[in-house]
């Protein structure tokens, strides 16, 4: 019988006094705070506890598996990929029994929820979440990190503006390598595809679509491996150039930076006696979040980066046609920070009932008001969009199509003593 293992990244009393000589569904609920969190098909126990003012999620795995998932989750941070913070792994004394433990992902969602939200004809909306899992791949795959098991089962979906932000949560398959080759890739690409489209006609199967959502299902999936496609292309295609490659160049680096990436090198090796290549090499997924950071120290998403930058440089400009002079940026933003921002976030945050990151209800206050602005053919102001915000509605429209704009917190209740964990 091997010794009792514990290794926490942080010395939690919560989580160190935890009952972890026992296997995971032996715990008394009487005695630990269990948290009902629900969750999909998974291939081991997990349970959920709060410690120390936080959440923490408990998989109960075989020692091996446990120890690499911790050290490849570990290794995902460190690139900083989107994926759950590895907290700590114990080794129990009692046959090949160890529990993997990870930071709860706070204002997360499951696909099966998003999905049962909006319909099938919102596509718009469906297409937000099977961006983010596009854009997670690549990451991932740039990274060289094979995963091996992407499933929609697999992934939380957070937001971020106005899009949506994927979140690898089982590692348990993954593998770490220098770089991946073409074979890997594909490999994993079918593995999506397959799992994708799996938990999509799960998901049409219980609303009752089938068997018409079979082949949106497929279709939906091969979108993915698809957008999948467009931007491995963007970041690593070569593209002849003729003698003058300005335009071309400004084109690329424009289109990196829409979608994010921060180009760290531009390269151009002639072929031929005219034509050039074009090659880009770029970093982390963060441009516009880095560009705000460095204006108002504040660290947000990239898609909420975006809209706040919009908003502060229109907010700059205005000032500067009103007072008929030029401000310097860095002055516009301290002003903006103190003056729109700091109060905005405050009654936005109110106007959907404290719940969410305060910063995204900000965003979509601003979404809002553009869309009632468009409506009326002039700027409506705040308060309409603060009262839109307050009735949880989206201009122009349905409840469904609106339903990614308007997630409320996921809501966390305790297990009360006495009942059984889930």
């Amino acid at each position: 019988m091997a010794a009792l293992d514990v290794r926490l990244r942080s010395a939690s009393p919560g989580l160190l006094t935890l009952p972890w000589r026992l296997p995971l569904e032996e715990w008394d609920p009487t005695a630990v705070r269990f948290r009902d969190v629900p969750i999909g098909p998974s291939r081991h126990l997990v349970r959920f506890v709060e410690a120390d003012g936080s959440v923490w999620a408990l998989k109960a795995m075989p020692r091996r598996a446990a120890t690499h998932e911790y050290d490849l989750l570990r290794t995902l941070e460190t690139r900083a990929l989107t994926a759950v913070r590895a907290a700590g792994v114990v080794i129990q004394p009692r046959d090949d029994d160890a529990v993997l433990i990870t930071r709860y992902l706070e204002r997360s969602w499951q696909y099966r929820r998003l999905l049962m939200r909006v319909r099938p004809d919102a596509t718009v909306h469906r297409a937000r979440l099977f961006d983010a899992v596009a854009s997670l791949i690549v990451d991932l795959h740039r990274n060289g990190i094979f995963w091996g098991d992407c499933s929609l089962a697999n992934t939380l979906f957070t937001r971020d503006g106005q899009v949506m932000q994927a979140w690898l949560v089982d590692a348990e398959t993954a593998e770490a390598h220098p770089t991946l080759s073409d074979g890997q890739r594909t490999a994993d690409l079918e593995i999506m595809f397959d799992n994708v489209a799996g938990g999509l006609v799960d998901v049409a199967a219980r609303r009752g679509e089938l068997p018409e959502g079979f082949d949106q299902a497929v279709a939906e999936a091969q979108g993915v491996v698809d957008r999948y496609e467009e931007l491995w292309a963007l970041l690593h295609s070569r593209p002849r150039v003729g003698a003058d490659p300005r335009e071309a160049v400004s084109a690329r680096v424009r289109d990196l930076e829409d979608v994010g990436f921060a180009v760290e090198e531009v390269r151009l090796e002639a072929e031929g006696d005219d034509d050039l290549r074009l090659s880009v090499a770029v970093g982390g997924r963060r441009f516009h979040a880095l560009q705000f950071r460095a204006l108002t120290g504040l660290d947000v998403g990239e898609g909420q980066a975006r809209i706040l930058l919009s908003d502060l440089r229109t907010t700059w400009h205005a000032w500067e046609q009103e007072r008929g002079t030029q401000i310097p940026e860095v002055v516009a933003a301290h002003e903006w920070l103190l003056r729109r921002f700091a109060p905005g976030v405050e009654r936005a945050h109110q106007a959907v009932g404290g719940h969410g990151d305060p910063v995204q209800a900000y965003c979509d206050l601003l979404e809002v008001r553009w869309l009632l602005s468009e409506q009326a053919g002039h700027d409506v102001g705040d308060e309409p969009a603060l009262a839109a915000l307050a009735e949880r509605r989206t201009p122009g429209g349905s409840a469904a199509e609106a339903a990614i704009v308007d997630l409320p917190t996921q809501e966390i209740p305790v297990v009360h003593p006495g009942e059984p964990p889930p």
